[in-house]
């Protein structure tokens, strides 16, 4: 499996969600919460695998 870095990734992400919520608007929340959680998940990852939290 490739190496995605985050700085590309969550481009990508805002993207497709941006696509998502043009074709179906009811999903906002879903999608923002959604999207808070793998970007906190993302920013704490690497404290997380030195076991510094």
């Amino acid at each position: 499996m490739p190496n995605l870095d985050f700085v590309i990734l969550q481009p990508l992400i805002a993207l497709v969600f941006g696509f998502l919520i043009l074709l179906a608007p009811r999903l906002l929340n879903y999608l923002v919460a959604f999207y808070l959680i793998l970007i906190g998940i993302a920013g704490l990852w690497p404290q997380l695998m030195q076991g510094s939290i």
